[in-house]
């Protein structure tokens, strides 16, 4: 079975992440499924709204660490991680997720490109970049602060602060917070009230909304140099080692 599953309902998708026995942790092919099924829906003018879920007890523990590894070997982050980021950020379907579980790094980040946040009472929201010698990334250096505040958003992307689900939204990441049987749901009734509204309005409003794609894409491609650089750090390596000797 595929690692993304995409599934259309109407005027619905669902980019659901499908690989529950690594706690969805996200590979390079699985970005550009992703990447794939939000950029086909500007050529399938049929879906007016998407939902990004996980598995009923996490959502995404952030990326690969196989794959990290083998980037911070290489000191380059993955191009369809990047590509990932930069579709994310461009596109213009209205975006809800559906967050039980952890969401871990960009697991974490990409809930602030989304404009529907609904999370099951189990949510916790974390960034541990700077903990493993990196930096934020996602723009999330940019949004964070906007969304929550200066002060919150360095507890939650410098100092590895997680976040419940209460305090997600009590911080401005998150719309609603449910029972965890009824995210899904509830992200659903969100995505269908949204792509019942007139298109083009919805569209200008949101664009409104989000000022100067630009920024944003300058914003990720500001963070993924610093990363690179970071990635080939003592710091990051140290951190990795020190990683890779407690799973052993």
């Amino acid at each position: 079975m595929s690692d993304i599953l995409i599934t259309d309902d109407g005027p619905v998708r669902t980019i659901r992440i499908n690989r529950p026995d690594k706690k969805n942790a996200l590979t390079l092919p699985m970005y550009d499924a992703m990447s794939d099924a939000i950029g086909h829906c500007h050529i399938d003018k049929s879906i007016r709204s998407l939902i990004i879920a996980g598995a009923p007890d996490v959502f995404c523990a952030g990326n690969d660490i196989g794959d990290f590894m083998a980037m911070a070997e290489s000191g380059a982050l993955g191009q369809p991680i990047v590509r990932f980021l930069h579709v994310l950020a461009r596109n213009e379907v209205p975006v809800v997720a559906a967050v039980n579980g952890n969401a871990v790094g960009v697991g974490c980040t990409m809930l602030m490109h989304c404009d529907q946040v609904i999370l099951g009472s189990n949510a916790r929201l974390s960034t541990p970049f700077v903990g493993l010698g990196l930096v934020p990334e996602a723009a999330s250096s940019l949004l964070a602060p906007r969304l929550m505040g200066p002060a919150r958003a360095f507890a939650l992307l410098v100092m590895g602060q997680a976040l419940s689900a209460a305090e997600a939204k009590d911080a401005g990441l998150a719309n609603a917070v449910v029972d965890p049987a009824e995210t899904e749901a509830a992200a659903l009734a969100a995505a269908r009230k949204i792509a019942a509204l007139p298109v083009q309005a919805v569209l200008a409003s949101r664009r409104l909304i989000r000022g100067p794609v630009e920024e944003i894409i300058g914003r990720i491609d500001d963070e993924a140099e610093a990363f690179k650089l970071r990635l080939q750090s003592p710091e990051a390596r140290a951190a990795f080692a020190a990683f890779l000797a407690r799973k052993k």
